[in-house]
């Protein structure tokens, strides 16, 4: 028997069901947790690599469980009716790589599970990182979009290299800003606003309409090829 790749963890059984019934339907091999005492006993069990996670645990918040899941090397996908922007921001700079709301799109989180599970950036054998149409050569400094040079700033260089190792992941505007700026710029969101744009210009086809770097509204930004 496959192990369970995906693990749903709801205090609702209804919406486990209907969750389940989903990935089943699509070829995924799952598991089920009702709390969290369940959850972190199952997740640990090999062959899980994805953990759908509900805030609204009976036993504990669900917001507790983010860090010590990440820390057994799963992906985990917040899905709860919590939609403050607050509540987002907290679970994703604890690690969590996506978030969906409660009432949900059944496409939609099938397509944010599909990115989840996609290990879509690698370093491949001549030490380049590829995500998509964009290659980073980290060593030299160099970037190529579908094998064209493309001239960035430093900062642009280092914005895109965040976004790149994390493809897929929904990266805050706190993280970017001290990853790229460092402690002492985390409130001057208007430089991360600044080298964005200057980025899109540069990496996406259409910069009014970008595909590559998207913008997850009063939350951050993530790669999405």
């Amino acid at each position: 028997m496959t192990s369970p790749a995906i693990l749903i963890v709801d205090d609702e059984s209804a919406i486990r069901r209907l969750v389940r019934g989903a990935l089943d339907r699509s070829g995924y091999a799952c598991a089920e947790a009702g709390s969290a005492g369940e959850a972190l006993a199952m997740a640990g069990r090999p062959g899980c690599q994805l953990v759908l996670l509900d805030l609204g645990l009976p036993d504990r918040d669900g917001i507790d469980l983010i860090p010590l899941i990440k820390a057994m090397d799963r992906a985990v996908l917040v899905l709860t009716a919590r939609d403050a922007s607050a509540e987002k921001v907290a679970a994703l700079d604890l690690g969590a790589d996506d978030y969906v709301t409660k009432p949900f799109d059944t496409d939609e989180l099938l397509a944010r599970v599909r990115v989840a599970m996609r290990h879509r950036t690698g370093t491949t054998t001549d030490g380049k990182l590829r995500a998509g149409p964009v290659e980073i050569d980290t060593g030299a400094h160099r970037v190529a979009r579908n094998g064209a040079a493309v001239h960035l700033t430093p900062k642009e260089f280092s914005l895109l290299l965040e976004l790149v190792r994390h493809a897929g992941k929904v990266l805050t505007h706190r993280h970017l800003l001290q990853t790229v700026w460092g402690e002492a710029h985390l409130g001057d969101i208007e430089y991360l606003r600044v080298t964005m744009r200057g980025l899109r210009q540069k990496i996406e086809s259409d910069p009014g309409r970008p595909t590559l770097l998207i913008n997850e509204p009063g939350i951050g930004y993530r790669f999405g090829a």
